[in-house]
C-alpha cells in the first residue's frame, strides 16, 4: 500500500486499487469538467498557461465507483458536470470568489454530507497565496482550509485524486491532516511539490524562530 503523506505523480485509478474500502475518510478532489479549460488562453491581464488537453472530458464512471469505495464522504468540486454519476445530496458548497468577474461568480461542489448547502467567500485572489498561480483550476490554499475545518474531524485521512497545484496538500499540511495526492501531469506534478517542500520548509523555519 502505498505510503500516507506523500504525493505520487501516477494515474488516480492506479493508485486507488492500492487502498481497501474506505480506507480515506475523505475525498476531496477537484477532477476536469469537460469544458476544454486547460487549453483556453485567459484575458489580457491573466496569467497564461500551456495549453494542455487533460480538460476534454469528465472522468468515466469507473472513476467515480472507485472514489465512493476507498472514501467513507467525498467533496467533489465542479461536482454540477457530473450529476448524472452521483447520489443525490442536500449538502452541497458554493465558493463565492468575492468578484465580479466576466467568468462565473464561483464553482459549486458535491458533499456527501447531510448538511445544508453552504456558501464560502473567500476572494480569488488568495489563490495566489503560498507559492503562486501554478495551474489554470487552481483553488485557495484557504478554501480548503475551510472545507477541512467544517466537513473533517481530527485523525482523518485526506485523499486527492486530482492534485493539481497542491493547494489541498498545504491546507492538510497546516491543519495536521495526514493524506495522499495523485497528479498525472509531469509538470504540474513537479510544481505542486516544489510548492509543498517550499511551505513545508517555510513552516520549520518558523518554528525553530519561536
Amino acid at each position: 500500500m502505498l505510503k500516507l503523506n506523500k504525493i505520487y505523480n501516477m494515474d488516480c485509478m492506479t493508485g486507488m486499487k492500492e487502498f481497501p474500502d474506505n480506507y480515506f475518510e475523505l475525498a476531496i478532489v477537484d477532477p476536469p469538467y469537460g469544458i476544454n479549460r486547460s487549453e483556453k488562453l485567459g484575458g489580457k491581464y491573466w496569467k497564461q498557461y500551456k495549453k494542455k488537453k487533460w480538460d476534454n472530458k469528465i472522468p468515466s464512471k469507473k472513476y467515480f465507483k472507485e472514489l465512493f469505495r476507498v472514501s467513507e464522504h467525498q467533496i467533489i468540486w465542479g461536482a454540477n458536470y457530473f450529476t448524472k454519476y452521483l447520489p443525490k445530496s442536500m449538502g452541497w458548497v458554493f465558493w463565492d470568489k468575492g468578484q465580479d468577474l466576466s467568468m462565473s461568480d464561483g464553482e459549486l461542489a458535491y458533499t456527501s454530507f447531510d448538511k445544508a448547502l453552504r456558501r464560502k467567500t473567500i476572494n480569488r485572489c488568495k489563490i495566489s497565496e503560498n507559492g503562486g498561480w501554478l495551474h489554470p483550476t487552481q483553488k485557495p490554499v484557504a478554501l480548503y482550509g475551510w472545507l477541512l475545518n467544517n466537513y473533517a474531524k481530527k485523525g482523518d485521512k485526506i485523499l486527492d485524486t486530482h492534485l493539481g497545484s497542491g493547494s489541498s496538500v498545504i491546507a492538510c499540511i497546516k491543519l495536521g491532516f495526514d493524506y495522499i495526492g495523485f497528479e498525472i501531469d509531469k509538470e504540474y506534478f513537479e510544481n505542486a511539490k516544489k510548492r509543498i517542500k517550499q511551505f513545508e520548509a517555510q513552516t520549520d523555519l518558523f518554528r525553530t524562530l519561536l
